[in-house]
């Protein structure tokens, strides 16, 4: 057994959970060139464990916004709020689509924070969403 299978198992696990999208944005692992990643929830940096139930599947661009963050401004209210924990939290409550299906939407100061924070709607998501939406795959289910 090589000393890398626990962590290629916990690894295997997150993306097994997250049927292949990003926790965050929805993203799916199968259209992206990049490889996704595990992101502590709780960041490593205030001892968050590397833990299946500190994990996420996140796609490179939501990993990379949200970094450390545990927390983000509200963008309507400008007061603090927790950054989403798709452990603990459902992604519906705080998010819904748009009607063109394109955009994330923030429902909850959790949504909206969390939106901005990780920059969910840049612009190459939107091509992604609205090429994978005239394909039939998008929205996730």
């Amino acid at each position: 057994m090589s000393p890398n299978y626990a962590v290629d198992s916990l690894r295997q696990q997150v993306e097994i959970r997250a049927n292949g999208l990003c926790e965050y944005c929805q993203s799916p692992k199968k259209y992206c060139t990049v490889s996704f990643h595990c992101d502590h929830i709780h960041p490593k940096k205030e001892d968050g464990k590397t833990e299946l139930t500190n994990l996420a599947f996140a796609c490179p661009s939501c990993n990379i916004h949200k970094a450390a963050k545990m927390y983000a401004p509200d963008p309507s209210t400008g007061e603090s709020a927790p950054i989403f924990n798709p452990r603990q939290q459902n992604w519906h409550r705080h998010f819904q689509w748009s009607n063109d299906f394109l955009y994330i939407e923030g429902k909850t100061s959790i949504g909206r924070a969390t939106v901005k924070a990780l920059n969910m709607n840049k612009d190459e998501q939107i091509a992604l969403r609205k090429l994978l939406k005239n394909a039939g795959k998008h929205p996730p289910t």
